[in-house]
């Protein structure tokens, strides 16, 4: 999945969107964007061969749900949805199209509730947040064979590193100064 892609950017800028599209990079993830920014920024991305990937809880105007998903999906053609909600991530994987699952493990409580979804829901792929946690790839494998993909709170190549060397496949990170490392 993702191509061996190992950094996968979260472009929430016009700024970061130019240094991706000049990048060796096919995946990339729209956030922070309005809605009626949209459609421009993936004709722009899918001119330029690349992968559309949208944070649906972090797109301005747009209804974080399903209906909002299917307007992605049907309207604007994109490539992939994360999001922390189970009903849009087996919507996505009905339509044909990548669905990355969310989660935020703060707690062993949390973990466990997390755990309990991804068996039920069986996603292409989870992001998991804070990145900073990476021995608990290890518990999320015995529980799930989606690609686990780790972000939030990477702020450097020593971080990065240390992620895909846990067993990320990949890490998601706004840091421009990180995508081509």
């Amino acid at each position: 999945m993702f191509d061996d892609q190992k950094i996968i950017p979260a472009i929430s800028d016009h700024s970061a969107l130019e240094t991706f599209l000049k990048s060796d990079l096919h995946y990339g993830i729209l956030m922070n964007f309005q809605l009626a920014q949209l459609p421009g920024l993936i004709k722009k991305m899918k001119q330029n061969q690349k992968k559309v990937l949208i944070h649906l809880e972090l797109i301005k105007g747009l209804s974080s749900d399903i209906y909002g998903a299917i307007f992605l999906i049907q309207n604007l053609g994109i490539d992939g949805i994360i999001s922390i909600k189970p009903k849009v991530i087996e919507l996505s994987k009905k339509r044909g199209i990548i669905g990355i699952f969310r989660v935020f493990l703060k707690d062993s409580i949390s973990l466990h509730q997390s755990i309990s979804i991804i068996k039920a829901l069986n996603p292409d792929a989870l992001e998991v947040l804070p990145a900073l946690k990476t021995d608990i790839i290890d518990t999320l494998k015995r529980h799930t064979a989606a690609a686990i993909l780790l972000g939030g709170l990477i702020e450097d190549e020593v971080t990065l590193k240390a992620c895909l060397k846990a067993g990320a496949c990949a890490i998601t990170t706004s840091k421009v100064a990180l995508w081509e490392t």
